[in-house]
């Protein structure tokens, strides 16, 4: 089997696993970071969010092999106690009600808030769409962000 070197929330991590393995399951099952969250296991409901040298990823559809040399960032590594402005603004708007795709929802929304600071609300609602909720909390979800994307700009 071979062995991939992996850099998950700024720590260099090996593993050893087979080149096809999600990601997803490499971060779950072999670094014990189970914040990343599984949902369809064919990239479409957005549980599994993590971000790859920045950018939001399904890690159920990226395989070890391909994140190796990358930066991965999970939810974990967004910030050590739950202070990233998307998580502050997770918590001020009260999104979550079942709480299962909320890291998802949070790693889609703080990639996107990197890179467009100022949002309209339709440019939210289209970053976000590929998040699915099972509870529906689409408005609060929007709102946080919306929210988030101030307390970033202040």
């Amino acid at each position: 089997m071979p062995t991939y070197q992996l850099k998950v929330n700024g720590e260099s991590k090996s593993v050893d696993v087979s080149e096809d393995t999600p990601l997803l399951w490499v971060l779950r099952d072999h670094l014990d970071l189970v914040g990343t969250k599984y949902g369809c296991g064919i990239a479409q409901c957005g549980a599994c969010t993590v971000h790859l040298d920045g950018n939001a990823v399904r890690s159920c559809a990226m395989t070890a092999s391909q994140a190796e040399g990358k930066s991965i960032t999970t939810i974990e590594g967004l910030s050590e106690d739950g202070s990233h402005p998307v998580q502050e603004a997770w918590k001020e708007i009260d999104v979550p009600q079942c709480g299962y795709c909320q890291s998802g929802q949070i790693m889609t929304a703080s990639a996107f808030l990197e890179k467009n600071p100022t949002p309209s609300e339709n440019e939210i609602k289209s970053a976000m769409h590929g998040n699915i909720c099972r509870c529906a909390s689409y408005n609060r979800i929007y709102k946080a962000v919306e929210t988030a994307s101030k307390n970033m700009g202040s």
